[in-house]
């Protein structure tokens, strides 16, 4: 039995019009179209379903008729029912972003969920890396936005923040040692490479004495008393000792946080974050809660 819902659709329109020329007006069919569907249905059912009453130029239906109209009028809300699912959005448009491994943790965490509850339309997608790592997913289209570390810069972004570095060591140890003992993030990391650059700047050397993917790791590093390194200002542990240049270690300039994109056309949902980062990334720099 193949009850197509096309057939089904004219059934019901000629039971609840009274007649051909009304359903066809309805379905927007021809009467003849009507006529010739409705037996197509009879045909595949094996019963009349339909009797033509040319006294009132109508049609009743048979019990069988009867018995299938209750049957038709569910399948054809359920088809409407699937046919409305199917044009929502099967899930929130997603915006995908890269962070730096060792920016704000738990703050920008924060913030985020702050973002997606502000945006339950919206599904956020974040990736951790090294700068240089976002980049090349940027690159290969594989995020839409990343916070990137990088030298002060007149390249393109969507937003950029000062970034302020400071020398930092246990609060015990020798800080004259040749080679300078160094706690470090690995190659590629800014910080490094400022910090390699300095020391050398002095005619000192320098050796690196503990490395770690994670920020966590280099700060118990250096609160150890493992190696000195050179972070950005709020990753400073209370168990750090500041360092200065009476102490050897030239101050630094700034450094730059930086949002850029994959696109210079962004689509909504990755504008709607952009926006939103552009706005509060400012106040984790600052340890201040954001308003957003």
């Amino acid at each position: 039995m193949n009850l197509e819902l096309d057939l089904l659709r004219a059934f019901v329109a000629v039971v609840d019009t009274g007649g051909f020329t009304r359903a066809a007006e309805r379905v927007h069919l021809t009467q003849s179209t009507i006529s010739q569907q409705i037996k197509r249905l009879e045909e595949n059912v094996g019963h009349s379903l339909l009797i033509r009453d040319r006294s009132i130029g109508g049609a009743q239906v048979t019990e069988e008729g009867e018995l299938l109209l209750g049957y038709a009028r569910r399948l054809l809300a359920i088809s409407a029912e699937a046919e409305q699912a199917l044009r929502r959005p099967t899930a929130p448009k997603t915006v995908r972003l890269g962070l730096p491994e060792d920016f704000a943790g738990r703050r920008l965490i924060e913030l985020l969920s702050g973002f997606s509850s502000a945006s339950p339309h919206l599904r956020l997608d974040t990736v951790s890396g090294w700068s240089f790592e976002l980049r090349r997913l940027l690159d290969n289209g594989d995020i839409d936005l990343a916070l990137v570390k990088r030298e002060p810069s007149d390249a393109h972004c969507l937003g950029r923040w000062p970034e302020a570095l400071v020398w930092v060591a246990g609060m015990s140890g020798e800080l004259d040692a040749d080679p300078v003992p160094l706690a470090m993030f690995p190659q590629g990391c800014i910080y490094r490479q400022r910090a390699t650059r300095a020391i050398e700047g002095t005619g000192r050397m320098w050796r690196i004495a503990y490395t770690s993917q994670g920020l966590i790791g280099v700060q118990a590093a250096v609160a150890s008393g493992v190696g000195i390194s050179l972070l950005p200002m709020d990753a400073v542990l209370a168990e750090h000792r500041r360092l200065t240049p009476a102490d050897g270690f030239p101050e630094q300039p700034p450094s730059e946080l930086a949002l850029i994109a994959r696109s210079p056309r962004l689509d909504a949902p990755a504008r709607a974050l952009a926006d939103f980062l552009v706005r509060n990334v400012g106040s984790i720099q600052q340890g201040t809660p954001s308003d957003d």
